[in-house]
């Protein structure tokens, strides 16, 4: 099935020709209408009409999320205020939010490539989506929302928390799939098996979780479809970019389709900058090629994956990315070794009797990087004698030094110690930082 078969199975050649077409407008509007892209331009010796192919990408200058803070709160928008329909932005937390606008048509553009993810995951308007994504100034919730409408299904926008409602409504309800984040639905779970033993989610109509806004891990995926049931589906977006549905996985889970023809993307070195071949594992560069309000013109996600063409059994021509494993700004660096938290999280995910709950606790003694990891195990596990659990630690930390190359602390605590989270799960503690 498909939302827009034409765009969807475009052939590659033309879908080039499509690109081409909107990148020269897309670039051409930031440079025209917007202060900040046309003095960068300039700077970088870059004219919107030296850009003839796709090959030229490699002349325009990058955006960062630090250009975005420096010009809080409207300083990259592209269309006047009274042109501006929404809002969405950041928290804020780490210094000036990073604010995005859109104007009618963004928004149509924004419910059209959500509702193409549902449709890829098998939804249509007879589906009941449960949206338990933040609403607000976060972009997931009302992108999941204005989506789920645009496919023409009944949309339940309850937001994120209230577990015990949630679970109620999609037992009332009848709803067939859930967006929120994977560890949210891990709660969930959790909480079924701990104070609701008596709900059966088998004999509700709930088949599928939509599920982003942080990375997770195949592991992790097995962990969610085994206890609760249901396909676990990947829908990527980033808000600088638009929101959810930039990408999303089809029923063949074989990796991500980019709605190419909304956003050009490439992959670069995170330390040179420069272009790598299709295939390689990078940073991700995206540019929108449709956006009004807003565009993003060579936009530094941080984000590391990589894009690959094969056919897929769906029929979709559409680019793929694979799943991200992290972030290169979120990257680790213990003793010199770079790791990724899910890295972290596949090797916990392999070890038998521990629970897809952890925290990584960093902290500096004596000038060298100390590790703690803390990860839940099995109640009936902690419950064995201390022989077991000591064999299992030795276990987790034999593999951490095996595959990561690194030592840490690991402790192992009961079922629901660590604290739970309704929106992005806290996965790092860093000290080093404090």
């Amino acid at each position: 099935m498909y939302f827009n078969k034409e765009i969807e199975t475009m052939p590659l050649k033309k879908m080039r020709e499509l690109q081409l077409e909107r990148l020269k407008w897309s670039i051409s509007h930031a440079y025209e209408n917007n202060a900040f892209y046309h003095k960068k331009f300039e700077a970088a010796g870059f004219h919107p009409n030296q850009f003839k192919s796709l090959d030229d990408m490699k002349r325009v200058p990058f955006l960062t999320k630090q250009d975005m803070r420096d010009n809080y709160p409207f300083g990259l928008f592209a269309m006047p205020m009274d042109k501006v329909v929404r809002v969405h932005s950041s928290s804020g937390t780490t210094g000036n939010a990073t604010v995005v606008g859109y104007t009618r048509k963004d928004v149509d553009i924004f419910a059209e490539v959500v509702a193409r993810c549902l449709v890829a995951y098998g939804a249509s308007e007879k589906d009941v989506i449960q949206v338990a994504y933040g609403y607000g100034l976060f972009t997931g919730g009302l992108g999941l929302h204005y989506g789920a409408e645009k496919l023409g299904a009944l949309t339940v926008p309850i937001s994120g928390g209230n577990t015990e409602r949630q679970l109620m409504l999609i037992k009332d309800f009848g709803t067939t799939m859930l967006a929120c984040t994977p560890s949210y639905l891990l709660n969930i779970a959790d909480y079924i098996e701990k104070k609701r033993p008596d709900y059966d989610i088998s004999k509700t109509k709930l088949r599928a979780g939509i599920l982003g806004a942080e990375p997770w891990s195949e592991a992790m995926r097995k962990e969610i479809e085994t206890r609760l049931g249901i396909n676990a589906y990947d829908i990527y977006g980033l808000s600088e970019v638009i929101g959810p549905g930039v990408s999303c996985e089809c029923q063949e889970k074989s990796g991500l389709h980019v709605h190419e023809d909304h956003f050009y993307v490439e992959i670069i070195d995170p330390e040179t900058g420069d272009i790598l071949p299709e295939g390689e594992k990078g940073e991700i560069v995206y540019t929108t090629i449709t956006k009004e309000a807003f565009p993003g013109i060579r936009y530094r996600s941080r984000d590391i994956t990589r894009l690959y063409r094969e056919p897929c059994k769906c029929g979709r021509t559409l680019v793929k990315m694979e799943k991200v494993t992290g972030r290169s700004d979120d990257m680790l660096i213990i003793r010199g070794v770079n790791v990724f938290p899910s890295q972290i999280e596949n090797v916990l995910m392999e070890v038998e009797g521990t629970e897809p709950h952890y925290q990584i606790i960093l902290d500096r003694k004596a000038a060298l990087d100390d590790v703690e990891v803390m990860v839940e195990v099995s109640e009936k596990l902690f419950s064995d004698e201390v022989k077991v659990l000591d064999n299992l630690k030795k276990k987790i930390s034999d593999r951490f030094r095996s595959v990561l190359g690194i030592s840490a602390k690991i402790t192992l605590v009961e079922p629901m110690t660590i604290a739970r989270s309704e929106g992005k799960a806290v996965r790092v503690v860093d000290r080093r930082k404090i």
